[in-house]
């Protein structure tokens, strides 16, 4: 038996070690619950141990990207840059682990096969790769970004050089100086790779299906002045930061587009370009929800990129034509600019699409031969490591059943059917359009404090209606509907995987969403139903 475990039967099972899991253990055992942590790999950290790709690091300001629950901590820990690396986050999360004393409680290299729940018990039975585990609550930390979507692409097995992804780059150095090398796709991860890796190889083609917008991160050494600045006031800092649109500390302006001088608009989006990151549309609230507004500010970067990359036919390519920000902002260094390397090389899927892979080519418009192969082609996004799973709940339905048609969840913490388990960022939650760190902190406070209040009041189970769920969800597509997120095909509503039912997934506006949780606990947790033993 791994040493590690506390009990095969804890009051809690929590699945994943990462962001989420890391502090919702810590919150447990200090309501002495007892709690395990089944983690798949041998480290924890989730994202932040998975993706070690090159330039790997995070798009929101390290100030903003960090813990919160624990003063000591926040004013102890300094960040090295404005933005994180991946390494120093990685190293951020195993000092918090250290430092509150819960690696013991966390199991490495199990991985759950099924979690079923019992309604004779109302136990949830988990079965994993080691062992077997009966618990009262079963709360999935498994992360929105972290089931890595592998491209149908003919021959794609059969490359017998180097293949390599994203979302699982070999923690060993990878040498690719001196090598042909294709990448497939152009978000997020791919934007942060391309720079790091075109200075080293001989060739890069980049294969790109769509193009995306992307804005300077302008990183750089953290400023101590800044940084004091900060501390001085955090508690204050990270309230400010939480009532703003998306949570961030540059997202603040009230101005809108439509009714400013367009020389005024221009200049402040020029600031924000050298500034502000994803901050870029801060200064404008219309630009979500006015197509007129949004064209201003898609043009501007649209402008950028003709200026900065050289070869028109390639700046035109790297030009989004949808909505700007209808899909996930990007932050770069240096992306644009690298185009103009002589040893990359931009070939548009639209035009050219793979016919597909031999031992050791790319056969499209032309045969490219290639050395190593990197896949950074996305994730099943906020539902993919659940829907991944054998989950089971009432009645022997299967989760991945249940939301074939759409997901649909309450608040994202709960879902029908499913009693005593709860999701940390589920679907119908800010999570991916909010800073992820404090909204996973403020799930993983409701969840506590819920199971606490369960226990002071001997409620046993807990589920949320399929009524109050439906009307949820509802809500969550109503206003998106308002803005240009709807009519833009992303990850956040499933158009980058073809069998992947398509609604709209997070909640916009983390203010409106926390109000929401506030009315709801203040109601005896109202949309949610207690100790009902069948239905």
């Amino acid at each position: 038996m791994n040493q590690n475990k506390t009990s095969l039967n804890p009051n809690v099972v929590i699945v994943g070690a990462g962001v989420a899991g890391i502090y919702m253990l810590h919150k447990l055992k200090n309501m002495g619950l007892t709690t395990v942590v089944l983690e798949k790999s041998d480290e924890l950290g989730g994202t932040w141990n998975w993706n070690r790709y090159p330039g790997a690091r995070c798009d929101i300001p390290s100030l903003e990207y960090s813990y919160q629950f624990d003063e000591e901590l926040q004013q102890d820990w300094n960040w090295s840059e404005k933005y994180s690396g991946q390494p120093e986050i990685l190293e951020y999360l195993n000092h918090v682990a250290n430092r509150f004393d819960l690696r013991k409680d966390i199991s490495f290299e199990e991985e759950v096969l099924e979690a079923k729940f019992n309604e004779e018990s109302s136990l949830w039975n988990i079965k994993t790769n080691k062992e077997n585990y009966e618990s009262k609550f079963c709360i999935f930390a498994t992360g929105c970004l972290s089931v890595p979507n592998k491209p149908d692409i003919e021959g794609l097995d059969n490359f017998k050089g180097q293949l390599l992804s994203t979302s699982y780059w070999p923690r060993e150095e990878v040498d690719l100086s001196g090598k042909n090398v294709a990448i497939i796709g152009t978000g997020s991860s791919s934007i942060q790779t391309i720079p790091e890796i075109a200075k080293d190889v001989k060739n890069l083609y980049v294969f790109q299906r769509t193009p995306n917008y992307s804005i300077p991160s302008n990183n750089g050494p953290m400023d101590k002045e800044v940084e004091a600045d900060v501390k001085s006031r955090y508690v204050e800092f990270r309230k400010e930061n939480w009532s703003n649109g998306f949570g961030l500390a540059s997202d603040s302006g009230e101005a809108f587009i439509s009714e400013s001088d367009i020389d005024d608009v221009n200049s402040q989006l020029e600031e924000n370009w050298n500034t502000s990151g994803l901050g870029f549309f801060g200064g404008y609230a219309d630009i979500p929800i006015d197509v007129n507004a949004n064209d201003v500010a898609a043009d501007f970067v649209r402008n950028k990129i003709n200026e900065i990359v050289k070869d028109p036919e390639t700046a035109e390519k790297l030009c989004p034509k949808y909505h700007i920000g209808g899909k996930r902002l990007c932050v770069d260094t240096g992306y644009f600019e690298t185009f103009n390397r002589e040893n990359v090389h931009l070939i548009d899927l639209h035009s050219n699409p793979i016919n597909r892979i031999e031992e050791s080519s790319i056969e499209a418009d032309e045969e490219y031969e290639i050395d190593t192969l990197i896949l950074a082609t996305g994730f099943d996004a906020m539902t993919g490591a659940l829907t991944s799973l054998d989950i089971v709940g009432r009645n022997g339905i299967i989760l991945r059943d249940q939301w074939k048609q759409g997901a649909k969840s309450y608040l994202g913490l709960g879902v029908s059917n499913f009693p005593n388990l709860f999701t940390i960022t589920g679907p119908g939650s800010p999570s991916v359009l909010s800073n992820m760190m404090p909204s996973i902190e403020q799930h993983v406070n409701w969840i506590a404090d819920c199971i606490g209040w369960m226990i002071d009041n001997n409620k046993s189970v807990i589920e949320s209606s399929l009524a109050a769920e439906e009307e949820w969800m509802d809500l969550v597509n109503e206003i998106a509907g308002m803005t240009i997120f709807k009519s833009t095909e992303s990850w956040y509503n499933g158009s980058n995987i073809d069998s992947k039912a398509k609604a709209f997934l997070p909640f916009i506006g983390v203010p409106v969403y926390t109000e929401k949780l506030e009315e709801v606990t203040s109601n005896n947790y109202q949309g949610f139903i207690f100790d009902v033993s069948n239905k």
